[in-house]
């Protein structure tokens, strides 16, 4: 395994994954449906490319959203444990605190700050009060590698 190579899973166990290049870009985003997703403010989560990203062991279902953008869950535990986003199909956000080792991954930009609850706050140094547009993204993960 690399020093980029990163292990996680669901909380019961069930479903685990790999990553093996560091993240695109961190994000939370503050839109009601994560947050009404994981009961919490926000949702964090680390963008990666798809082929570097992959289910070592279970098989996720689909919950949450169903259509063009779908989120994966453990089918036993129920925990959000990745999304493949529409639009980006090249690309899979997994939710940060479901790896194994979390550290350095605090969210370099948060999302739907308009849905923002008032006393919520991150560290991120990027915010969009919706969500980026695709062109943002280049110049997001190109910020995201240099810092």
């Amino acid at each position: 395994m690399s020093d980029a190579t990163r292990d996680g899973g669901c909380r019961c166990g069930q479903v685990r994954f790999r990553v093996s290049a560091p993240p695109k870009v961190t994000m939370a985003c503050h839109c009601r449906g994560c947050q009404q997703m994981t009961a919490s403010a926000f949702s964090l989560s680390a963008l990666f490319a798809a082929e570097d990203f992959e289910v070592t062991a279970g098989e996720p279902v689909i919950g949450g959203l169903h259509g063009a953008t779908r989120h994966f869950f453990c089918p036993h535990c129920m925990s959000w444990m990745f999304t493949r986003p529409e639009g980006a199909e090249g690309f899979v956000n997994v939710r940060s605190t479901l790896f194994d080792d979390p550290s350095g991954l605090e969210p370099f930009m948060e999302t739907m700050t308009s849905e923002k609850l008032p006393w919520a706050s991150t560290p991120a140094v990027e915010g969009f009060a919706g969500f980026p547009q695709p062109a943002d993204f280049g110049r997001l993960m190109a910020a995201y590698a240099s810092r």
